[in-house]
């Protein structure tokens, strides 16, 4: 993991002049230059762990939720993800992970087909020595400085007014650019299409009131999603009464999906 400089100036690639932009952008991507480009800190921004919700000056400000605690590996979300967003096999918006933690302290982790069909028993030998095991459900994060939108050379990754990092087919080039500068792995080359893509938190389904389909495919509620605006919705009321953390918080994306009772381990 690279470490962040603290108080480094940040460059923004829009005022790099269209004939050396591709070219800054090619540099950026390699070594220490990405933290350059792509990390900085913001006032408003959450990082790490804790509880409590700044909230935003906008109309709609949507975050998700999930209960490592309430996951039971079963993959009827990433079943549903598949077909909702017509995802082409061997590649996943969302995805399971199942870490297992022995007693002396080694980690285990698989993610068998992306967990599509859940997960098979523990072989014989690590079940012996398991101390804990658990499931983690993981896609794009929708940070508050997503990396990937500032390395998009035209700008087909943006934000959202709601907050939704979104991917515009009409003009992604295929550069693959975000795909390695997301430092979650959320990121997927297109085969079929010949774009980047990603979760997207069913942004057509969130225009027409409903939640994204994982959110509905959950059994036991491990997934929720909501307006944090909204004092009256799950992730509202659950951000401000519970403990949460977010993945990676030393690279300062400031991450909008929280997660609830996630172990040191994860990564």
């Amino acid at each position: 993991m690279r470490e962040l400089i603290p108080g480094v100036n940040v460059t923004d690639i829009n005022d790099i002049d269209s004939k050396s932009r591709r070219e800054f952008v090619k540099k950026a991507l390699s070594g220490s230059a990405l933290m350059l480009l792509v990390y900085a800190p913001g006032a408003a921004a959450l990082h790490g762990r804790g509880t409590g919700w700044k909230q935003m000056s906008t109309e709609h400000r949507y975050a998700y939720v999930i209960d490592i605690h309430a996951c039971i590996g079963w993959g009827g979300c990433i079943r549903a993800c598949k077909q909702e967003n017509h995802v082409p096999d061997n590649m996943f918006r969302t995805w399971l992970e199942r870490y297992v933690i022995t007693e002396d302290g080694e980690v285990y982790v698989d993610s068998p087909d992306g967990g599509l069909k859940g997960f098979p028993p523990l072989n014989d030998e690590i079940q012996s020595k398991t101390s804990i095991s658990f499931f983690v459900p993981k896609m794009c994060n929708h940070c508050e400085h997503p990396p990937c939108v500032q390395v998009c050379p035209v700008g087909a990754t943006f934000k959202s007014p709601e907050g939704f990092v979104l991917i515009d087919h009409a003009h992604c080039i295929g550069c693959a650019y975000c795909v390695q500068a997301c430092p979650y792995g959320a990121r997927f080359y297109n085969t079929e299409i010949g774009k980047s893509d990603k979760c997207s938190w069913c942004y057509h389904r969130v225009q027409d009131g409903k939640s994204p389909v994982c959110v509905e495919a959950c059994p036991t509620g491990a997934r929720k999603f909501g307006d944090l605006l909204d004092p009256d919705s799950d992730v509202a009321k659950i951000l401000a009464g519970r403990q949460w953390a977010v993945l990676k918080p030393e690279v300062f994306t400031s991450p909008t999906c929280f997660y609830i009772s996630l172990p040191h381990e994860v990564v």
